[in-house]
């Protein structure tokens, strides 16, 4: 039994799954004693059966977080059985309701129950066919016809009113993800909005109180959240991504899938004007034929074009949400997609508001236990949404006032599993998820 575990029983492990476009990614972790958010293992995998978002091959998922969860669980010495799963696509809806209840109990302070009352009335709200709810997030309460109330408990009151935030999603997208996480052998413990998720990890509570807009760009799908007086306002999922920009790539300048995403990465940027004329790029042509010569900056143009199509989907959704006015600390982009060079730029551009982009190294602790490359590997934008789920879960085990680890439990340690953390091993088996494609390309091939 590892001695860290055993002692610190208070604070349960989770296990955070983001089944994404582009990669499955699981994160084990808990709350470490200063509060921040301590992660012992990572893993990750191709995901090949996702496409914008939403399951289309149930065996390649199922591999894929199978894979995941393996050298997550090999490497924070945990059995993983329950996960925090993230969900997202463009069946993804929101609206707002309002409920409200009687109590009949008038010598009784307003409680927890009360609200939970309320909460599991709209869960019964009857929904379009073949569309079932995820999320019940309450923002005002009225008391006694006494409005703008955050935190109705302790309070007086015959009538409890509240507005609320409803989040929805098409039955059959929801029971793939569940299929294929139980066809895993593990069990989802809660599906979480992924823009929910992320938010959790990038955003301040100073920022949500202020008013921002969370981007997500992801490779299938961009997620929005709007913030307001530290309430969520708005939510959308926007069906394009890095994946579309690639494609575009691909189109655009002829060349094969592998080597555009390569070019997305490593040269490309939103802003067109930022690149010089006369770089170029030069790519290995296929199976004896010349090499390819490409621009930087036409390379730009087709990526600034896709860019600023998806932007401006952001930016209809901020309008639509009737917020635009109220929203102080601008615009916050994060994921995958938020390390395209020169985007905060574009997206102040468009918009007309300040833009950051949003790290999830504020929520970490500092980890002694992951392979240092890992550890700064984490802070990256990608695993915003892993990492909030990872929080998520964790502040849904601590408002249930679970105190012992119920989502994993510790395996006895083991020899091989210290060699090959030791010779490092492990280190190759989640490096080996990034597709650096060194046979087909080569620095020397780049530049010229």
């Amino acid at each position: 039994m590892d001695k860290g575990l055993s002692q610190e029983k208070s604070s349960p492990i989770v296990v955070g799954l983001d089944i994404g476009t582009t990669k499955i990614c699981a994160i084990v972790g808990r709350r470490s004693k200063n509060g921040k958010i301590e992660v012992l293992g990572i893993g990750k995998a191709e995901s090949a059966g996702v496409t914008r978002g939403m399951v289309s091959n149930i065996d390649k998922t199922v591999q894929g977080i199978t894979q995941a969860v393996d050298v997550a669980g090999t490497q924070s010495n945990v059995e993983i059985r329950v996960v925090n799963v993230g969900i997202a696509g463009q069946h993804i809806k929101s609206l707002q309701h309002r409920g409200l209840i009687t109590r009949r109990d008038l010598q009784t302070e307003i409680s927890r129950k009360d609200i939970d009352k309320l909460i599991e009335d709209m869960y019964n709200l009857v929904m379009p066919p073949g569309e079932e709810i995820i999320h019940v997030l309450p923002q005002e309460f009225t008391v006694d016809n006494e409005p703008g109330v955050k935190d109705p408990i302790g309070m007086a009151g015959v009538r409890l009113e509240a507005n609320f935030h409803i989040i929805s999603g098409q039955v059959t997208a929801i029971k793939n993800i569940v299929k294929c996480v139980n066809k895993a052998q593990l069990e989802s413990q809660e599906l979480i909005l992924e823009p929910l998720a992320s938010s959790e990890s990038v955003l301040s509570d100073e920022e949500k109180e202020a008013g921002v807009v969370l981007v997500d760009i992801g490779g299938g799908t961009t997620d929005v959240a709007i913030f307001q007086e530290g309430i969520i306002r708005h939510t959308a999922v926007i069906p394009f991504g890095g994946n579309s920009i690639t494609e575009d790539i691909r189109e655009g300048c002829s060349v094969m899938r592998n080597i555009a995403e390569q070019l997305k990465v490593r040269f490309g940027s939103a802003l067109a004007d930022e690149n010089k004329e006369n770089e170029i790029v030069c790519v290995p042509g296929l199976r004896g034929r010349e090499p390819k010569e490409i621009s930087v900056k036409n390379l730009a143009y087709v990526i600034q074009a896709r860019m600023e199509e998806i932007v401006e989907h952001v930016y209809y959704e901020i309008k639509s949400s009737g917020y635009e006015k109220k929203l102080i600390a601008g615009i916050v982009i994060t994921g995958g997609g938020a390390q395209l060079k020169h985007l905060p730029q574009l997206v102040e551009y468009v918009t007309g508001l300040d833009c950051r982009v949003g790290y999830p190294n504020e929520h970490l602790a500092k980890n002694e236990v992951l392979p240092k490359g890992i550890y700064e590997e984490l802070q990256s934008p990608t695993f915003a949404t892993g990492i909030g789920l990872l929080i998520k879960g964790i502040q849904k085990m601590e408002y249930n006032n679970v105190s012992i680890p119920a989502t994993a439990e510790t395996k006895p340690e083991k020899t091989k599993f210290a060699e090959e953390k030791k010779f490092g091993l492990l280190t190759k088996i989640l490096e080996s998820g990034k597709k650096f494609i060194k046979d087909d390309i080569t620095d020397e091939d780049f530049l010229k």
